[in-house]
């Protein structure tokens, strides 16, 4: 990963027009809401918004409409980017900085930006004349699993609905981020969640259970330094064995009861193996974690990140000091409940 400072800055200006200040449109025989009230510009709200990990994470097919089927126990970590969202009268924009492990030369262009791609479609769909400017602060590496450019996203969803004052339920940001990408719907949610289908369908791991039950997990996650693009891991993804089902309920019973032992005899990502073929160093990482004492080691997601399960925050900064000098670490603890 590089070790610069950078700034990227992408500006976007909208047309100026007139829209009239009207709150309901009749359309097709259903009410859509334009929202015309919000805060006064230049108003702001920051966002610390989590990377996530995959505990296990099944590839069930490809679906009719090209994408993968998936099921997985999804858990957001303590390393976070945050996101801040501007209030603008019409314009949206978008700047990102970094930490020095972030390869800020591995974003895309800026109609490819999951962020701007959220401020254009919610403004499209709540009919807003407004905009809005969005910076990033990146700490979570860039195509690397663990879901950065989706949290940023999940961020904007949600600092919009308070900022343009839509008054959204949680169900419906959540719609608009499986809009845009499969890893957004379990972020906007929140916590530790089971996700299925293409990343729509989303249960928390902890409805009805108390806080005090939730410890959650430490762990080291480590990253050589090279993107896994996730269009091109599912692109030569193949078909293999799926764990027997209690694999999955044993994770999530383990998950809810905090035992990190036994949740690291039953981690499960489909895509690992084709991964680890792929890219070879992502392998060598994962080797690394378990030489230097992780109880379990996965790829997370698509890769490249992989992360090792440790006994508490003692073991991992154990970990962590054997690990080579030249590969970026970190110790992180999972977010189990919002």
């Amino acid at each position: 990963m590089g070790h610069r400072s950078h700034v990227f800055i992408y500006l976007y200006y909208l047309k100026k027009h007139t829209e009239s200040q009207i709150y309901a449109l009749h359309l097709k025989n259903d009410f859509v809401k334009i929202y015309a009230p919000m805060k006064k510009e230049g108003s702001s709200i920051s966002i610390e918004t989590p990377a996530k990990i995959n505990l296990t994470l099944e590839v069930l097919g490809k679906r009719p409409d090209g994408y993968h089927a998936l099921r997985s126990v999804v858990m957001p970590v303590s390393l976070t980017d945050t996101v801040t969202v501007t209030t603008t009268s019409r314009d949206i924009s978008l700047a990102v900085t970094a930490e020095p492990w972030v390869d800020l030369a591995l974003i895309g262009p800026p109609e490819k930006n999951l962020c701007f791609r959220a401020v254009h479609l919610m403004k499209s769909r709540y009919r807003m004349d407004a905009g809005a400017k969005i910076h990033v602060h990146k700490r979570i590496p860039i195509g690397g699993g663990m879901g950065g450019g989706s949290a940023d996203a999940a961020a904007v969803i949600r600092g919009l609905n308070d900022l343009w004052e839509l008054d959204l339920p949680r169900g419906e940001m959540m719609e608009l981020g499986a809009e845009l990408g499969s890893d957004i719907p379990a972020l906007v949610h929140g916590g530790a969640v089971l996700m299925e289908g293409r990343g729509e369908f989303i249960t928390g791991l902890f409805q009805g259970l108390s806080e005090e039950t939730c410890r959650g997990f430490w762990l080291v996650v480590a990253n050589p330094g090279i993107p896994c693009p996730t269009a091109e891991v599912f692109k030569n993804w193949k078909a293999g064995l799926t764990p027997p089902p209690h694999f999955l309920h044993n994770m999530i019973s383990f998950v809810r009861t905090g035992q990190v032992t036994a949740a690291a005899d039953v981690l499960h990502n489909g895509l690992q193996e084709g991964v680890f073929e792929r890219y070879p160093l992502v392998e060598q990482t994962a080797s690394q974690l378990k030489v230097a004492g992780c109880f379990g080691v996965l790829l997370s997601g698509s890769g490249s990140s992989v992360f090792g399960l440790v006994r508490d925050e003692a073991h991992g900064q154990e970990v962590c000091q054997r690990l080579d000098d030249s590969l970026w670490r970190m110790l992180v603890r999972t977010c189990p409940v919002v």
